[in-house]
């Protein structure tokens, strides 16, 4: 295999392991440099389109052909997704994002540092003018949003530089906005100074997101507009209101501050740890990262933390004076708050960076798999062993399952799992010998002392675990047979189903006690896997039992019809119900007329 194709194989395992959400990846070449930035609702199917063999694009195979790595960041929505692509394009500058090279960005809203201020929305980006707020990426909700603005402070949309000395010299006059009553004038003194700030202030609220002061005081206008009858002024003041009310719905990318803040969060593990690291600058994530960090001694996630936030502030030399955790951490750094947020954008953005550390940790796990087989198996071990406290890993893990109509052709299976894998030459076929009628328990435990007694007088090793297709009743029977009479020390567990027949809980230990576990995990799929095909199992040999007993009792009893017989009219005819409508000539034709005459007076 070439280094090309290695290369290529490499990229396309981590592509396989791509969650299917929303996010920005990023392609880095062999100087470890961003090349492409690009977004996705689904980053698995989007960036798996690029190694497809039939992309003809020519700038797509020379982008393919430089790629070395791939990076993405999981974001909660699509919109976040595109805002977040955008910033890291102006951030890092792409070679290949030719199509985002041009001054087109997505809109702000700037807030002029002039005498009398101005809003007004903008794709230049220029701090000495005044503050910004964005960017935003549906246009509809920013152009609603300076709507409301506009109404609701009637402040000035002309263009003049206006100052303090020519307001006193009184060098202006109104204009048509003052007369059809989208300006108060403040440039000729009609409204003060102080009235038009306080207006200014409440609109960097509502830009930052804090419209609850504002809400509040248009929800008491609105009671007072009513009480005076003036009906139409409070539908009027309701529309401002529900606009100001949908603003509130804002992004979790574009947080409400207009400072840095750095966003930590950790997964820990037995001999590592991973840490995901969000800077937010300006209300906008423009860095992301997640390490591992190898443990050399027993550390503990508050100490992992803590040098993680060391090394990864020192390494993008962030100033911000604000950082973010999951849990209190026993650090102190000049002049920086450390906060560990319950509610609100911040709790929000850990819980972003929590996804990302997740997501980091899955894709470790799912490649490392890739490279080990047995890995997942060995992993899944690990989990059953810790939910239900073993002293061993459970390598031989065998389950049970009884199956019968009303008592009839009663039979039971048994299936091993070595290794999370069936184990098929070590399955086994149980008839119920001493058991008259449908007595599941009684089965059971039949089924159980014959099971381990032989393997007692063989010296078979005994499982690691065994597991009932069943509840606490089954559990019970199991645990009689197997500690009480036989005296082995074997772990046993049950799955219970609830009133839909669906697997809905694992019971384990005596007295017996619900192990939780996420009905969507691994785990849980592997358990339900083995009771699936112990019931597959045995429901099977049930029908093979019940299906010659059929044969049994159609055939086999008719004196002078052997199995040779027996054979030669099933291959004929292929079943019992058409050998009765046969005539006897066309037996004849298949045993012979003396037969076919036995026969037809045995069925009838």
């Amino acid at each position: 295999m070439t280094k090309d194709e290695e290369r290529l194989q490499r990229l396309k395992n981590i592509v396989l392991n791509l969650p299917e959400s929303p996010g920005c990846y990023q392609y880095f070449d062999e100087n470890k440099t961003i090349i492409y930035v690009g977004k996705a609702k689904n980053l698995k199917r989007r960036v798996s389109s690029y190694f497809l063999k039939t992309v003809n694009s020519r700038k797509t195979q020379i982008l393919v052909s430089k790629i070395q790595d791939i990076n993405y960041v999981v974001v909660p929505t699509d919109e976040d997704a595109l805002l977040l692509e955008n910033n890291l394009i102006k951030k890092y500058k792409p070679r290949y994002n030719i199509l985002l090279k041009d001054d087109k960005t997505y809109p702000s809203v700037c807030v002029t540092n002039e005498y009398l201020p101005r809003v007004f929305k903008t794709r230049t980006i220029n701090s000495k003018w005044g503050t910004y707020y964005g960017p935003f990426s549906h246009a509809g909700t920013l152009n609603n949003m300076l709507e409301l603005i506009n109404r609701m402070y009637q402040i000035r949309r002309c263009r003049m530089s206006i100052t303090e000395e020519n307001v006193e010299k009184g060098k202006y006059k109104v204009c048509l906005e003052y007369h059809i009553k989208n300006c108060l004038a403040p440039c000729v003194g009609k409204q003060t100074r102080e009235e038009y700030m306080k207006s200014i202030d409440e609109i960097h609220e509502i830009l930052k997101g804090n419209t609850k002061i504002v809400c509040q005081r248009m929800l008491q206008q609105m009671e007072r507009l009513s009480a005076e009858m003036r009906f139409e002024e409070a539908m009027m003041l309701r529309r401002k209101y529900e606009l100001a009310r949908e603003f509130v719905e804002k992004s979790e990318v574009i947080a409400g501050y207009d400072y840095d803040i750095d966003v930590f969060s950790i997964e820990d593990e037995e001999k590592s740890s991973y840490i995901n690291y969000l800077h937010v600058t300006n209300g906008c994530i423009n860095q992301a990262f997640t390490f591992e960090f190898k443990k050399k001694i027993d550390e503990s996630p508050e100490d992992m933390l803590a040098l993680g936030i060391a090394e990864m502030r020192e390494r993008y030399k962030s100033k911000s004076k604000e950082i973010v955790v999951p849990f209190p951490l026993d650090i102190e750094l000049n002049n920086v708050t450390i906060t560990v947020p319950q509610r609100g954008d911040k709790k929000h953005l850990l819980d972003l960076s929590l996804a990302n550390v997740k997501q980091y940790k899955f894709d470790k796990m799912k490649q490392a798999e890739k490279l080990n087989p047995e890995q997942r198996s060995t992993n899944l071990l690990k989990e059953l062993q810790k939910k239900l406290g073993l002293g061993k890993l459970p390598i031989t893990i065998e389950c049970f399952d009884n199956s019968n109509i009303q008592g009839s052709d009663a039979v039971a299976g048994c299936v091993v799992f070595k290794q999370a894998k069936p184990s098929k030459n070590d399955y086994r076929k149980y008839n119920i010998k001493t058991v008259v009628g449908p007595d599941d328990y009684a089965s059971m435990a039949e089924v159980v002392e014959r099971r381990y007694s032989r393997m007692i007088e063989e010296s078979t090793p005994l499982p690691d675990l065994i597991i009932t297709d069943g509840g606490k009743g089954q559990m019970e029977v199991v645990r009689h047979v197997v500690e009480d009479k036989l005296h082995l020390e074997i772990p046993i567990a049950g799955l219970a189903k609830d009133n839909k027949h669906r697997t809905n809980e694992l019971l384990f230990g005596f007295p017996i006690r619900t192990i939780g576990i996420e009905l969507n995990s691994p785990l849980f799929q592997f358990l339900t896997r083995i009771q699936d095909e112990v019931h597959r199992y045995a429901i099977t040999f049930h029908r093979e039992k019940r299906s010659k007993h059929q044969l049994v009792s159609e055939l086999d009893n008719i004196k002078g019809i052997g199995e040779a017989t027996k054979t030669q009219l099933l291959k004929k005819f292929r079943s019992v119900k058409r050998i009765k409508e046969a005539k006897e000539e066309e037996i004849a034709e298949v045993i012979g007329p003396a037969k076919a005459r036995l026969l037809k007076e045995g069925l009838q």
